[in-house]
C-alpha cells in the first residue's frame, strides 16, 4: 500500500483528476445506486477568500490551514436516468498542533448534509485518511486510502444522528487521469 505520513502528503497526492466508479447501497431505500464520475482536486491558496471566510466561519485562524483544497464532480447515476451528479466544495484541513496526523478538515459544503461542516480526521499508521463528521441529522464516516499513487479507494458510510444505524454504504475506486481528460 502506498502510505501517507501527514495531512499535506496526502492533499498533494490526491491533486489531480480521478475516475470514479462508487457503488452505493441506500440501505433505507433498499436501493443500490452504481455512479461513474470525474473528481478534480485543485490546491487553492490559504489566502483565498472562500479559505478565510470558512476558517472565520470555525473560528480558526487562516494560517493554521495546511493545504487547501477545492474538490469538484460531475457524472451520471444510473437511479435516475436524468439526474446528473455534480458539485463542488472548498476542504480546509487544520491540523492538531498537539497530536500528530490529527485535525479539523473544515468543508463548505458537507457530504452527509448540503451545509458548512468541520470533521475530526486522523491518518492511520497505515496511511488511511479517517474523517468522521457530525451533521445536524446525520453522521458520516470516511476513509480513503492509496493502493499505489495513482489508484485509491473510498469507503463512506452515512449514519443516523445517534450513530447506531447505518442508512447509506458506499465504496470507491478512484483512478488518476494521467492524460489530463
Amino acid at each position: 500500500m502506498f502510505s501517507m505520513n501527514n495531512i499535506k502528503q496526502f492533499v498533494e497526492n490526491s491533486l489531480g483528476r480521478w475516475r470514479s466508479q462508487r457503488s452505493a447501497h441506500h440501505l433505507t431505500f433498499r436501493h443500490f445506486e452504481a455512479v461513474q464520475s470525474v473528481i478534480d482536486i485543485a490546491a487553492i491558496s490559504p489566502d483565498d477568500r472562500a479559505v478565510m471566510e470558512l476558517c472565520q466561519l470555525y473560528n480558526v485562524d487562516p494560517s493554521q490551514a495546511v493545504m487547501p483544497f477545492q474538490m469538484s464532480w460531475e457524472g451520471e447515476s444510473d437511479w435516475d436516468e436524468n439526474s446528473e451528479v455534480k458539485g463542488s466544495c472548498i476542504l480546509v484541513p487544520i491540523p492538531d498542533p498537539n497530536v500528530p496526523n490529527r485535525g479539523k478538515l473544515l468543508r463548505d459544503q458537507g457530504y452527509a448534509e448540503t451545509i458548512a461542516a468541520a470533521g475530526d480526521y486522523h491518518i492511520t499508521e497505515d496511511g488511511t485518511f479517517v474523517l468522521l463528521t457530525s451533521y445536524e441529522h446525520a453522521a458520516a464516516e470516511e476513509k480513503i486510502w492509496f493502493a499505489n499513487p495513482n489508484l485509491r479507494f473510498r469507503v463512506s458510510l452515512i449514519k443516523t444522528s445517534g450513530g447506531s444505524g447505518v442508512v447509506t454504504a458506499s465504496f470507491s475506486s478512484e483512478i488518476r487521469s494521467l492524460s489530463g481528460n
